[in-house]
């Protein structure tokens, strides 16, 4: 396991377009600013084998099997609860998601949303791996739909990219959820989700970047990676009156104790 020194970056998109150029030189980068572990992020099963390719070159990046509620009518045939309990469980796989509600933009019926959001969490609970949910404008939804798919059945999860409500927070916490928290937190209008954070336990969070999106200030309008997790970091230290180090030390622990497949991959 690395240093607990070394941050995580629990969510990035390395098969992206963004990053097809330069892979070795993002995860160099990231490597130098102090991040030990990264997590790419499988949003298509129909591309799962690029993302799963990423993670098999190196041994700080492990990656996810599932598909972002945008693409959930698309996927649907393809990505069945068997299909995805037998991709999580090669070694490189430690967690299942993107998968979650997105009540913004609508790009899949909502039906279909829910049902693959269902059979995500149904291969949570058979594969015994933690959910990556997304949640934007469905906080009420995604609670209820966590409840009812893992009330006693050792459901265990992140909410990714948190920038909800003070509300939305206690319902994931109570929930057994972690947080994890993105570059919005640098943003100058994101006051409340700092307050939120300054009442979050320690150790309930995480820090992601999200990458290629949603990089954090000094970055901001710059296309993000994993290296840029430092400043999140930072940012969510100082909501929390803690320093770099002891946050840095918590996350990176509380990573590892959500996703404890991911041990044995970044040994």
């Amino acid at each position: 396991m690395p240093h607990p020194s070394m941050l995580v970056d629990s969510h990035c998109h390395l098969d992206f377009p963004d990053f097809a150029e330069e892979e070795a030189a993002v995860v160099a980068r990231a490597r130098a600013a102090g991040v030990g572990t990264m997590v790419t992020i499988c949003t298509h099963v129909s591309k799962f084998q690029q993302v799963h390719d990423i993670a098999t070159r190196s041994s700080c990046i492990v990656c996810t099997v599932g598909v972002h509620p945008h693409h959930a009518a698309e996927e649907l045939e393809g990505a069945s609860v068997d299909r995805l309990v037998e991709l999580a469980a090669l070694p490189k796989v430690v967690g299942i998601g993107e998968t979650g509600l997105d009540f913004f933009y609508d790009h899949s019926p909502r039906p279909a949303q829910e049902e693959s959001f269902r059979r995500h969490l149904n291969a949570c609970v058979i594969s015994g791996l933690p959910a990556v949910v997304h949640s934007r404008d469905a906080d009420a939804e995604t609670v209820r739909i966590l409840r009812e798919q893992g009330a006693g059945r050792g459901l265990t999860g992140l909410i990714h990219c948190f920038s909800g409500s003070r509300a939305m927070a206690e319902e994931a916490l109570n929930l057994g959820f972690y947080l994890s928290i993105s570059g919005i937190v640098t943003f100058k209008k994101a006051d409340e989700l700092r307050e939120t954070i300054a009442a979050v336990p320690l150790e309930r969070l995480l820090v992601e970047t999200d990458a290629p999106y949603l990089a954090p200030i000094p970055h901001r309008g710059k296309r993000n990676e994993p290296a840029f997790v430092t400043h999140t970091a930072a940012a969510v230290a100082k909501a929390k009156g803690v320093s770099i180090a002891e946050f840095t030390a918590a996350t990176t622990a509380n990573f590892f104790r959500l996703f404890p497949k991911a041990r044995a991959s970044c040994a």
